[in-house]
């Protein structure tokens, strides 16, 4: 199965139990863009210490989680979501999953319940990999590319998603 997939955006990776790192211990990656220079990606399942609401700057916002994205720019804030028809300048990742875009449009939309938290993920800091990387890392066993639609990553609890993926692949 596993040579049946290949790595391009919308892929979803999970750490193999062999992978010695700390920042990726049982972590399922949302592969959002993929091409010669290398991959980005964001941890899908594992929660930032506070909400949205809780950073000072959006203090006044509606009380959406936010999500360890990476270790790279843990600065910054990123996002994926899945109503390009809401927020402007989009990217389309794969299928309705696009990534970033308008932010304060999407902050609107969040405060005003026109976003579900099923239909948005707000990340801090993301993955990053130069060209090839990943492919090395995912071809001497760091991480396993997951048959599963890109859906998961939006309803799936989080506490389970790397369980519920890692059965699949036995």
């Amino acid at each position: 199965m596993q040579g049946a997939l290949s790595l391009q955006p919308g892929s979803i990776l999970i750490s193999a139990p062999l992978l010695d790192d700390p920042n990726f211990e049982k972590v399922v990656i949302f592969i959002a863009e993929h091409n010669e220079k290398g991959a980005l990606g964001f941890v899908v399942n594992q929660l930032f210490s506070r909400r949205f609401n809780e950073l000072i700057e959006f203090r006044h916002c509606a009380a959406f989680p936010l999500f360890e994205g990476g270790p790279v720019e843990t600065e910054s804030l990123y996002f994926i979501h899945q109503r390009p028809d809401l927020i402007e300048n989009s990217l389309p990742v794969v299928g309705a999953v696009c990534l970033g875009g308008n932010f304060k449009q999407a902050v609107a939309y969040m405060n005003d319940a026109s976003l579900a938290e099923t239909e948005i993920k707000l990340f801090i800091g993301y993955c990053g990999w130069d060209d090839q990387q990943l492919e090395e890392e995912i071809a001497e066993g760091s991480w396993l590319l997951a048959d599963a639609t890109v859906e998961i990553i939006f309803f799936v609890d989080t506490d389970i998603l790397w369980e519920e993926l890692y059965k699949r692949k036995q």
